[in-house]
């Protein structure tokens, strides 16, 4: 039976592949597909009338993978932040699964669906979920400093831009601002992500 440290090397590997291929099949989609450019949200290039809509799942699907194999590949002490990444995982392959309608409208702006709703519901959840697990391992001495240096910039990039979404799709809904905020935020848990799961593979091997 392979030891607990080969796993996680292996998971940590396989996290980053994730993260690489699920960030690609997103933005081909966002980039190719018919939505809005920077004005939308990032899920509408998912909507079933899109021809990119194929893709976009595969990739959502791909980064939660990503999450699930990092959470595999953090240290037993790290449970808070394994435990965080797994719901973030969950939120992750529900938002896939469940496609919003054209425009995805969130209220209080838009009238929603229950597919928006549970779209929307599921997309924030995952986020909130990978931002305190960023946050966790930031502050846990069991990280290690590399670990811990690494998160603690993600969590200090993604705090206050979650803020900043949060309060712009309260007052202003969707629109440039949100389209613009949502591309940030995901592009630093991104690159969290795959930076995260180089520093764990280094540091088992």
């Amino acid at each position: 039976m392979p030891e607990p440290g080969v796993v996680r090397a292996a998971a940590a590997s396989a996290a980053a592949g994730c993260v690489v291929a699920g960030t690609a099949a997103v933005t081909v989609a966002v980039v190719a597909g018919p939505g809005p450019g920077l004005t939308g949200y990032v899920s509408e290039a998912g909507v079933t009338d899109s021809a990119y809509a194929g893709a976009y799942r595969i990739g959502v699907f791909a980064l939660a993978a990503a999450l699930l194999l990092l959470a595999v590949a953090l240290p037993a002490a790290l449970r808070t932040a394994a435990a965080l990444l797994t719901g973030g995982a969950a939120g992750t392959v529900l938002s896939g699964a469940v496609t919003c309608t054209a425009g995805c409208p969130l209220p209080p702006f838009q009238a929603a669906t229950v597919a928006d709703l549970v779209h929307g519901g599921a997309s924030v959840a995952a986020t909130a979920a990978v931002v305190f697990a960023m946050l966790a391992l930031a502050l846990s001495p069991a990280a290690g400093r590399r670990l811990r240096r690494i998160s603690g910039i993600g969590a200090a990039l993604s705090l206050p831009l979650s803020a900043a979404i949060a309060l712009a799709m309260l007052t202003v809904g969707r629109g440039s601002v949100v389209g613009v905020l949502e591309r940030v935020l995901l592009a630093i848990a991104a690159a969290w992500g795959l930076t995260t799961a180089a520093a764990l593979g280094l540091t088992r091997r």
